[in-house]
């Protein structure tokens, strides 16, 4: 499967969030083929929705699944500790993540609990996150929940 090829449909989602005046995050959920069963953004901001982070909705989107095990969830963030949980709640198999260096999130709970962590360390990523903070420091405190 082509890591970086899934990536760039969840950096796609990122870059819809940041035009929408959103927090970049994308994420996308694959299955064992590399199909795509759903796609999306964090929009918090435009949904006024605190719970809807890139993954929560991409996963939405995907649809009820028969098992999560052999899916992929590819995200441009680490994922936070809320996404980390909805990752383990439903045994999806692997995380393809796009940076951890702005943010590590739940990465080694995820290990730990038997996910496969794939971090890319994507410089595309993690500029895109890192200006986002640096212009936006209070919206990405609010995200995070450290505000």
């Amino acid at each position: 499967m082509d890591h970086s090829g899934l990536l760039q449909i969840a950096l796609e989602e990122a870059r819809i969030s940041l035009r929408e005046g959103g927090i970049p995050v994308g994420a996308a959920l694959f299955d064992s083929d590399g199909r795509l069963l759903g796609r999306g953004h964090n929009r918090r901001v435009q949904d006024n929705d605190p719970s809807v982070h890139g993954e929560t909705d991409a996963f939405r989107k995907a649809g009820r699944q028969k098992t999560y095990k052999d899916k992929l969830m590819v995200t441009t963030l680490a994922p936070c500790w809320y996404c980390s949980g909805l990752i383990r709640q439903f045994g999806i198999g692997t995380v393809l993540v796009g940076e951890s260096k702005n943010f590590h999130g739940g990465i080694d709970w995820l290990r730990e609990n038997g996910i496969e962590v794939i971090d890319m360390n994507s410089r595309e990523c993690i500029d895109m996150m890192a200006e986002f903070i640096e212009k936006n420091p209070g919206l990405w405190q609010e995200d995070i929940g450290e505000s």
